[in-house]
């Protein structure tokens, strides 16, 4: 007999951030795990309960008497769940549950919960830090209930502080760790490259690219949450490092070579997704190169060839490991990607079509997957869809 799906109910609260909470239902799918889901009846004036109840599949809670054959929801639905997640959860909710006010399904289920309960609070950084807000906190951490903790940033009231819903990944990640979870990249180590390089010109100028970084580290959060070690090695973005993965920062194709040499002899898998620069200047100034005094300088800058870190990785790769590449093209997509499939000695080649709002800097992708058997195309999907497609087939390679 096999082990018992894990349930998860999840609470919505009435916040802005309540939107986020549908890619968390998703992120514990994507584990295996049965989600439920328990809604405030503000919360619904922010997200309807239909739009939970499609992705889960199961009726959604609102009203404590909602349901005339089942006059004791609140019992039910605590005796199922193996963890009670509310996120967001308002201020007005936690005082609630450090109070022992019960008053509607979510606060009763709350108190008639046995199994752990798990909040991800989110509010106005004056509403959070308000000595009330830290009290009702400083009680429910006496009692056994665990937070994740919110984000400092940008608010939907237009205030700059902390208060935000913490990030999907770090809650999807807390939840899963209490239930135990172990997913199927378990055991396994990966090297994901991110980002662009920079090549200096002078201290003041250099030569890069448009990749934002967002595919490498969202790849790398998707494993993570299925139990992989990870390791990225990233040019210079602006995205947050997913929780519980090691960034090494790095700014040009070289020093990305040589953090990849050191970190790849022990991964499994590796999968380059970084935009390195093909080219570098050969003489980098040291000092800032001016108009009128150094004109010939900066019409005759040379260029030198950069290392071919996939190339070198491909070669170097041992029987089991499993190298993949990316191939961003501007035409002929996947003719192209298939002549860097054997160019790389890669075992594949994930090509998409650069040009307006394609690849570079979106949330979502079309992809092209080659490898030396077959082509797979997926069309445009969010980059979080596609990572976790992208895993499994890479998966399949390593059977």
């Amino acid at each position: 007999m096999g082990k018992k799906q894990k349930t998860v109910l999840v609470g919505v609260t009435a916040g802005i951030a309540a939107y986020k909470a549908c890619e968390i239902v998703r992120g514990l799918q994507k584990a295996g795990v049965r989600v439920k889901v328990v809604m405030t009846k503000n919360a619904t004036h922010f997200i309807t309960p239909l739009t939970f109840q499609a992705l889960t599949g199961e009726d959604v809670g609102v009203g404590m008497f909602d349901d005339p054959a089942d006059p004791i929801p609140h019992i039910h639905l605590a005796h199922e769940a193996d963890l009670l997640l509310i996120a967001p959860c308002t201020m007005n909710v936690m005082a609630k549950l450090a109070n022992g006010i019960a008053d509607d399904l979510l606060t009763s289920t709350a108190l008639a919960m046995i199994a752990p309960i798990l909040i991800a609070p989110a509010a106005n950084e004056y509403m959070y830090s308000n000595p009330a807000s830290m009290r009702n906190m400083a009680t429910l951490t006496s009692r056994g209930v665990e937070f994740v903790e919110v984000d400092e940033g940008y608010l939907a009231c237009g205030d700059v502080g902390k208060g935000r819903l913490a990030d999907v990944d770090r809650i999807v990640a807390r939840a899963l760790a209490k239930l135990g979870i172990i997913g199927d990249m378990k055991g396994l180590h990966l090297l994901i490259t991110a980002g662009p390089t920079i090549e200096p010109i002078d201290p003041v100028r250099y030569i890069t690219n448009f990749s934002s970084g967002k595919t490498g580290y969202m790849l790398a959060a998707a494993a993570a949450r299925r139990g992989a070690e990870v390791t990225i090695v990233s040019g210079p973005v602006a995205v947050d490092a997913p929780e519980g993965v090691n960034v090494v920062h790095v700014r040009t194709a070289r020093e990305m070579r040589d953090a990849v040499a050191e970190v790849f002899p022990s991964c499994d898998l590796a999968i380059f997704a970084a935009a390195v620069a093909d080219l570098r200047p050969t003489d980098e100034a040291d000092h800032k190169l001016k108009k009128g005094l150094d004109d010939v300088a900066l019409s005759t800058i040379k260029l030198s060839q950069n290392p071919d870190i996939l190339a070198e990785m491909g070669r170097a790769k041992r029987g089991d490991q499993v190298v993949v590449g990316f191939a961003a093209e501007t035409n002929d997509v996947v003719p192209n990607a298939r002549k860097k499939l054997s160019a790389k000695h890669a075992d594949m080649i994930i090509a998409n079509e650069v040009g307006p709002e394609k690849a570079f800097g979106t949330e979502g992708n079309e992809i092209w997957m080659i490898t030396a058997t077959g082509e797979e195309h997926l069309p445009y999907m969010l980059k979080t869809e596609l990572s976790d497609i992208v895993l499994d087939r890479t998966l399949d390679l390593m059977k």
